[in-house]
């Protein structure tokens, strides 16, 4: 291997890092902030690349009826919520967030299927689809059970993957897909060549890392979802709502999920099933930032991107077998240098 080789390699996997890294936060966020270790978040990824993809090809992406569907849902769960607890007046508000928002851009993508939007429209599009389907999903499936074992919110998780997984099947077909790319520069550094869709992917990941840094710092909301993180019960006791604290941190990830799935479409061949391998990838760098820090899982993620490239150079066909042995250091190192604590302590402690 000579030296432009390992540039070239370090460079392809510090762009695919720069996913893991959306994604790996996205999944930190979700489960700081409610327990959950969200495994349909892959698949949010890949929905929002395919949901372009179909727009580009003048067909109305699954998506839509997707959305529509949660959205109805949604809103029946949330008026018998209020119903039951005696307070009827907040069901307007419930069907506003749950009913009218998400379904406006999905009944703008049902009206304008098979018409030519330009790469302008079509991109906001997609984001404002995809990204309600994490908070609706929450708001059905996980809610309800907000209060239940760890291990019992990763099984509906798992279960609500495979759902998501069958769906894609079902919207998208068994087909691949590849967006149309966002940026078409070519950039040469002496030997190396760098294309510019490589130079947003990086830079998209450090933005909206930073972004999201000055939120938790600087805003009331962001300060609201980590102190929910750290103790949901003194969270509830100076008014902060942790079931809205979920609702937030499940829509600022799938935000991230939905822009993964735009910047990873141009390079990366898609199919409905891909978002599980992509999700957990981003997983192990969220494994070595324990599940709790930001920039420790950033840095894990770049790792598990630059691991990948390399070990695709070696053996192709076993990149991802490299990737996920990796992880099996990394959960002894963790199991080694933290104390361990049973749920019911974490409970009390909360």
């Amino acid at each position: 291997m000579t030296s432009d080789i390992a540039l070239i390699l370090g460079m392809d996997g510090i762009a695919s890092g720069a996913i893991y890294v959306l994604v790996g936060l996205g999944l930190v966020l979700i489960f700081s902030v409610t327990r959950v270790v969200f495994v349909p978040f892959g698949d949010i990824v890949a929905f929002s690349a395919l949901t372009l993809a179909s727009l580009q090809l003048g067909r109305t992406p699954g998506t839509v009826y997707l959305v529509a569907v949660l959205a109805i849902a949604a809103c029946i769960v949330d008026s018998l919520h209020y119903w039951r607890r005696g307070q009827p007046h907040r069901i307007g508000r419930s069907l506003l967030g749950y009913g009218v928002l998400p379904l406006i851009p999905a009944s703008i993508a049902w009206l304008v299927a098979g018409a030519a939007l330009p790469s302008w429209a079509q991109i906001p599009l997609t984001i404002a689809l995809v990204v309600p389907i994490a908070p609706l999903i929450d708001r059905i499936a996980l809610q309800p059970i907000a209060d239940a074992s760890v291990l019992l919110l990763l099984i509906v998780s798992v279960a609500l993957h495979f759902c998501l997984s069958g769906l894609g099947l079902l919207f998208f077909g068994p087909e691949g897909f590849r967006t149309e790319p966002l940026t078409s520069e070519i950039f040469s550094f002496g030997d190396v060549v760098v294309t510019s869709q490589t130079l947003l992917m990086i830079a998209a990941a450090a933005v909206f890392s930073l972004m999201l840094f000055l939120f938790f710092e600087y805003t009331l909301a962001g300060k609201a979802l980590r102190a929910t993180a750290v103790n949901r019960t003194g969270a509830r006791i100076v008014g902060i709502r942790p079931a809205s604290a979920g609702t937030l941190a499940f829509l600022l990830a799938s935000l991230l999920g939905a822009i993964s799935g735009i910047l990873i479409g141009p390079v990366t061949t898609l199919y409905y099933d891909s978002g599980f391998l992509i999700g957990l990838k981003a997983f192990v760098g969220a494994i070595i930032g324990g599940l709790s820090s930001y920039p420790v899982t950033a840095i894990g993620a770049i790792l598990v991107g630059i691991l990948e490239s390399f070990a695709s150079f070696w053996s192709s066909a076993l990149k991802e077998v490299v990737v996920f042995t990796f992880l099996i250091p990394v959960l002894l190192w963790r199991s080694l240098t933290l104390g361990h604590v049973e749920e019911e302590d974490e409970e009390v402690e909360g």
